[in-house]
């Protein structure tokens, strides 16, 4: 597929085209934000946050969230968000997403106020690499999906896709293109998923592949600087049967971690 360089949506522009329609949120993704004809999983969870957040009022913070991706999310996009439970502390919130194909995600979203606690402890360290403006760009190969055009990554260690013989993972700075709120939870859900599958390092070319299921624990309410910059680790932990289990942790520049994320791909190749 080739990359779209001009005419290119910003992410701003993006969300802020999403419609209320008969209760729920509709939205139709332009080309530069698809991979191949569908949007890709963190779009599509950053989509049914937003529309969470836009449909039910005084939710707390998000704490954690699970989407399982059952078919295309392609054509005009239905988003519709129910609570499940609300109790004195946390809210569930059951959020479906739909396509021309019919149902694309179904995810639940765990909202939680903060409480006092004796408990103060994270095993999360930080990798130590060198600034984004000392590392080399990343999205650099041709052929990449059209959404990753809309981020901008340096490659702070680990390997690229395809380069075969090393460890499937890559440790890359991220940030948006497009200057928004960079504390917005929903542009971080977006930029959680725009990197490619690891398991990619282990192939000699780019094969077909899918997520099945994604889940996410927010470590932070405020991740993000005024820079825009976060640094994201991918590990394939396994690769194999065609399937591969996969971590993402995400630390803001000042090394706080803000994000950790668990994968199931489907691999056709």
């Amino acid at each position: 597929m080739s990359n779209i360089t001009s005419e290119m949506t910003p992410f701003s522009v993006l969300t802020a085209a999403m419609e209320q329609d008969n209760g729920n949120h509709s939205i139709v993704l332009p080309a530069d934000w698809l991979q191949g004809r569908t949007a890709n999983g963190g779009l599509s969870a950053a989509l049914c946050l937003q529309a969470t957040l836009r449909s039910l009022e005084d939710l707390p913070p998000l704490r954690s969230a699970q989407f399982c991706f059952v078919g295309p999310a392609t054509g005009k996009l239905s988003i519709s968000s129910d609570v499940l439970r609300k109790g004195k502390s946390t809210t569930l919130v059951g959020c479906d997403l739909t396509g021309d194909s019919g149902l694309a995600v179904r995810s639940t979203l765990c909202f939680g106020a903060g409480r006092t606690s004796s408990h103060d402890h994270q095993s999360f360290v930080m990798p130590k690499v060198a600034g984004p403006e000392d590392c080399p760009g990343f999205y650099v190969w041709p052929d990449r999906p059209n959404f990753m055009s809309h981020f901008d990554g340096r490659l702070a260690a680990g390997a690229w896709p395809r380069t075969v013989g090393v460890k499937p993972e890559m440790t890359v700075w991220l940030r948006h293109h497009d200057a928004g709120d960079e504390a917005s939870l929903v542009r971080l859900l977006a930029l959680a998923d725009a990197l490619p599958p690891p398991s990619l390092v282990l192939s000699k070319e780019f094969i077909p592949i899918s997520t099945m299921t994604w889940s996410i624990d927010m470590l932070d309410d405020k991740p993000f600087t005024s820079t825009g910059w976060c640094l994201v680790q991918a590990t394939a932990n396994t690769s194999r049967e065609g399937y591969s289990a996969q971590e993402t942790v995400i630390w803001s520049p000042d090394g706080k971690p803000v994000l950790v994320a668990r994968q199931n791909v489907a691999i056709f190749g």
